[in-house]
C-alpha cells in the first residue's frame, strides 16, 4: 500500500519537532484544483534525493515573503506474501503448492510422549540405553545382552498392543504425535493443492480441503485437521470445525460431484465446536445439510477414521460408500468421559463407559458399521507414519477400483443399503435392561388398567366361589402378587435413593430386637423414613406400577377378610337354625331342581316354602340379627340363564322367519321411512304388516310351552322375594346385621 504524508516547513503557527519537521495546525483547505493539477502532476514538483516531492504554494506566506512548502513522502508497503509468491511456477509437475497451505514442516521434532499404560516399555528402553552407554564407555562387548533386551522389548510391545482395552485405544487415538489428515494426504498424493473458503467470506482452518492425485487419478480430499503442537492446535481449534468448516466441505463436495471427482474424507475430531457463536450461525443446520447432500452425491465416497470421530461433527463428512478405520481409531456418539459423567455421575468411570459404548474399530467392524480395519504399526500410527499412510492409500485405491465400476444408480443404492443394514431388532425375545439409580424404570413391569381389572375380577371370582376359605389356586395367585409388590417396593427404594437408609434401619432394628428394646429415637427414625417413602410415592406419575399393584393387593385382602367373616357368620347361623327348617329348605331345593327339569310345580310345596321362610326369619330375629335382605338363590341365577337361552332361541327363530318370508326388503323400507318421519302412517302400516307376518310364521307350540314354563317359574320366584331386598351374590354382615 502506498501512503502519502503531508508535512510543512518550520513556519506559521504549529508544532515543531527536533528533526526539523513541523505539524501545521492552521485551517488549510486543499481544493480539487490543487490535488488534480499540482499534487499528482509531476512537472511542478521537484524530486529530491530522499524520495520526497516538494512544491511551493502560491498565495500563502507571511509578511516577509516566505511561502509554505508541502512535502509528499511516498512509503512503500510490504508485498502480499500469501497466498501468492513473487515467482509462480506454472509448470509444476509434482509436489504440492506450499504457498496455498499453512501446513509447513515443524522446525523442531516433536517430543516423545509416553502414555500411562506404556510405562513398562519405558523401563526396558532405559535398560537398553544404559547397557549401550556402558558398552561405549568401557569398550566391552554387550551385544548378547542388548539383543536379549531388545527381543524382550519387542515381545512386551507386541503383547501390550495386541491386548489393548477400549480406553487405551482411545488414548492412542488422541496421542499428540499421531499423524494428522494433512500428514497422510502429503504422504499418499503425488500432486496436491489445498483449496480454501466457503464462498461466504470465511475459511475454517479446522477443516482442510483440496485436490490431489494418486496413481495419476484426481481425488477431492476433505479432512479435519488437528495441530501438532499447542500453537497449531489453537489455530486449528483442536480439529473442532465451526459451521463455516462444514459449509466449506459441502462446497468442495458439490464441486467434486459436478466435475466427477471421487471424494476421500479423513475423520479426526472430538466433535463439532459447540460454542454460542457456532450455534447462532447454524451448526446443526450445517451438519444436517451435509448429511442430506452426501447421500445424493453421484461420485464414490470413501471415509477413513484416522483418530477419533465424535458425534455429528464426524458424521457430517462420514456418509460414504466405504468406511475404513485405523486399528487404534475410535468412533462414538458421546465421549466416554461425557457418558460416564451422565450415567455414573463421575468421569472416573470413563474406562467402563468406553467398554459399554463399543467405540473401537473392531467393534464397529463386527457390527458392519466399518467396512474394514487398516493396520497400524506396533506402538501406534505415530511410530511409523509413512507406513501407516501407505496402508491407507492401499485401502483407498482398492475401494475406489470397486466403486468406480458401478454406475450412478448402483452407487447411490450401495450407499443407501450400507446405512440401512446397520443395526437390527429381535422379535419374541424379552429384553430386560439393567436398571440403575436415578434412571427411568422400564415399563415392562407396569400393568395397564385392563390387565389389572381382569386379574382382579378373576381373583374376586375365585375368592367368592371358593367352598373353603383356603384355595390353592387363589393362594398361589395372591403369593405371586405379594412377590411382585416386594420387587416393586425394592425398585422404588433404589430409585428414591433410600436403599442405604433402609439397610441401616434394618441393622438397628435387628439389634434392638436382640435387646428386646425399641427406643424412642429409633421409632422416630422409622416413622420419618416411612413418611419420606410415602411422600415420594404420592407424587403424580411416580411408581405407577407399584401403586397399581398395592391397590390390587389391598382389594384382595378386603375380599378375603369379607369371605372369612361371611363363612364364620354362616356357620353361626346354621347352628341356630332348627333341623325341621333345614329339612323344609332341602325339600324346597329339590323341588326347584325338579322345576328346572320341566316337572310341574307342587302348590303345597310352595306353601310349605313360604311358611319355612317366615320361621327362618323368626329364628334369625331371635338370634339378635336384623334382616336387611335375602340372598339371591342359585335357582334364580339358573332361571335368569334359562331366560337368556330362550330369548336367543326366539331371536334365532325370528331371523329364520325373516329369511324364509323375504321380509328384509320391508325392514329396509321401514328403516328408511323412520329416518324421514318415525310417526307417519306408512311407518305404522309397515310395522303392523311385519309383526303380523312374523306372528303367523312363529306359530310354534314348543316355543310357547317354554315361555309359559318360564313365566310360572318367574312368578314363583318373585313371590319368595316380596318386600325383601335382593343382594348381589354375597352375605353382608355388619354390626349384627345379616
Amino acid at each position: 500500500m502506498t501512503t502519502i504524508s503531508l508535512v510543512a516547513g518550520n513556519c506559521g503557527r504549529g508544532r515543531g519537532y527536533e528533526d526539523g519537521r513541523f505539524e501545521f495546525r492552521s485551517n488549510l483547505y486543499l481544493g480539487k484544483d490543487f490535488l488534480a493539477s499540482d499534487l499528482f502532476n509531476n512537472n511542478p514538483f521537484r524530486r529530491k534525493a530522499n524520495g520526497c516531492l516538494s512544491k511551493a504554494l502560491k498565495g500563502f506566506g507571511n509578511g516577509n515573503g516566505r511561502r509554505f512548502r508541502v512535502i509528499a513522502r511516498v512509503k512503500k508497503g510490504k508485498k502480499h506474501d500469501y497466498p501468492w509468491p513473487d515467482n509462480i511456477d506454472l509448470d509444476i509437475k509434482d509436489g504440492h503448492l506450499t504457498y496455498l497451505s499453512h501446513f509447513k514442516p515443524l522446525a523442531e521434532k516433536p517430543k516423545p510422549v509416553t502414555l500411562p499404560f506404556e510405562k513398562p516399555l519405558v523401563d526396558l528402553e532405559k535398560k537398553i540405553i544404559e547397557v549401550c552407554r556402558m558398552a561405549d564407555e568401557t569398550g566391552l562387548d554387550f551385544t548378547d545382552q542388548i539383543g536379549a533386551l531388545e527381543n524382550k522389548y519387542q515381545q512386551a510391545l507386541k503383547d501390550l498392543y495386541t491386548h489393548l482395552t477400549p480406553i487405551q485405544r482411545l488414548a492412542i487415538a488422541r496421542h499428540p504425535n499421531r499423524p494428522t489428515a494433512l500428514d497422510h494426504i502429503l504422504n499418499i498424493t503425488e500432486k496436491w493443492v489445498e483449496l480454501h473458503g466457503d464462498r461466504a467470506g470465511y475459511d475454517d482452518p479446522a477443516m482442510v480441503t483440496g485436490i490431489g492425485t494418486m496413481d495419476g487419478k484426481s481425488y477431492m480430499f476433505i479432512g479435519q485437521q488437528k495441530g501438532r503442537n499447542t500453537k497449531e492446535n489453537i489455530f486449528r481449534n483442536f480439529a473442532m470445525p465451526t459451521p463455516h468448516g462444514y459449509r466449506k466441505a459441502l462446497r468442495m463436495m458439490k464441486y467434486a460431484d459436478h466435475h466427477g471427482l471421487p471424494i476421500v474424507t479423513f475423520v479426526d475430531t472430538p466433535g463439532a465446536y459447540a460454542d454460542l457463536k457456532s450455534e447462532e450461525l447454524g451448526q446443526g443446520e450445517a451438519i444436517a445439510n451435509n448429511l442430506r447432500t452426501m447421500f445424493g452425491l453421484k461420485v464414490p465416497i470413501v471415509t477413513v477414521v484416522i483418530g477419533e470421530g465424535g458425534s455429528g461433527g464426524a458424521l457430517a463428512i462420514a456418509c460414504p460408500n466405504k468406511l475404513f478405520m485405523l486399528e487404534n481409531s475410535v468412533l462414538y456418539v458421546a465421549s466416554p468421559e461425557a457418558c460416564a459423567a451422565i450415567l455414573w455421575k463421575s468421569s472416573q468411570a470413563a474406562p467402563k463407559a468406553a467398554e459399554k459404548l463399543r467405540i473401537t474399530a473392531q467393534e464397529h467392524y463386527k457390527r458392519k458399521i466399518a467396512d474394514g480395519i487398516i493396520p497400524e504399526p506396533l506402538g501406534g500410527a505415530h511410530a511409523d507414519p509413512v507406513w501407516t499412510s501407505q496402508q491407507i492409500r492401499l485401502a483407498i485405491t482398492q475401494a475406489m477400483d470397486e466403486l468406480t465400476k458401478m454406475d450412478m444408480e448402483e452407487l447411490l443404492h450401495h450407499r443407501m443399503l450400507k446405512f440401512r443394514s446397520i443395526g437390527g431388532f429381535q422379535e419374541g425375545k424379552p429384553v430386560e435392561p439393567e436398571r440403575k439409580r436415578n434412571m427411568k424404570p422400564s415399563d415392562a413391569s407396569r400393568l395397564n388398567a385392563a390387565d389389572i381389572e381382569s386379574d382382579l375380577e378373576k381373583l374376586k371370582k375365585n375368592i367368592l366361589e371358593a367352598k373353603v376359605p383356603s384355595d390353592p389356586i387363589t393362594d398361589q395367585a395372591i403369593e405371586k402378587l405379594k412377590q411382585d409388590v416386594d420387587i416393586e417396593v425394592t425398585r422404588a427404594f433404589i430409585s428414591m435413593g433410600l436403599q442405604e437408609k433402609l439397610e441401616s434401619l434394618k441393622l438397628e432394628l435387628s439389634r434392638a430386637s436382640d435387646n428386646q428394646t425399641l427406643n424412642r429415637n429409633l421409632k422416630v427414625k422409622v416413622d420419618k423414613f416411612m413418611q419420606e417413602f410415602k411422600q415420594n410415592l404420592s407424587r403424580p406419575g411416580a411408581h405407577l406400577g407399584l401403586k397399581q399393584k398395592l391397590e390390587k393387593l389391598s382389594m384382595v385382602s378386603r375380599l378375603i377378610e369379607q369371605k372369612e367373616k361371611g363363612e364364620k357368620l354362616k356357620a353361626e347361623i346354621n347352628q341356630k337354625i332348627p333341623s325341621e327348617i333345614k329339612e323344609k329348605l332341602e325339600q324346597l331345593e329339590t323341588a326347584q331342581a325338579n322345576l328346572s327339569k320341566g316337572d310341574p310345580l307342587d302348590e303345597d310345596l310352595v306353601a310349605e316354602a313360604v311358611k319355612a321362610k317366615k320361621e327362618l326369619i323368626e329364628v334369625l330375629k331371635s338370634a339378635n340379627l336384623e334382616i336387611v335382605g335375602v340372598a339371591k338363590r342359585k335357582a334364580a341365577a339358573e332361571l335368569q340363564e334359562k331366560i337368556v337361552n330362550v330369548k336367543k332361541e326366539i331371536d334365532g327363530e325370528i331371523e329364520r322367519v325373516i329369511d324364509v318370508a323375504g321380509l328384509h326388503g320391508k325392514i329396509e323400507e321401514l328403516k328408511a321411512e323412520m329416518v324421514i318421519d318415525s310417526s307417519s302412517p306408512k311407518v305404522e302400516k309397515l310395522q303392523a304388516e311385519i309383526k303380523e307376518e312374523i306372528r303367523t310364521a312363529l306359530d310354534d307350540t314348543a316355543l310357547k310351552q317354554k315361555v309359559e314354563n318360564l313365566r310360572r317359574e318367574f312368578a314363583t320366584s318373585s313371590e319368595e322375594v316380596i318386600d325383601e331386598k335382593v343382594i348381589d351374590d354375597k352375605v353382608i354382615a355388619e354390626n349384627g346385621r345379616w
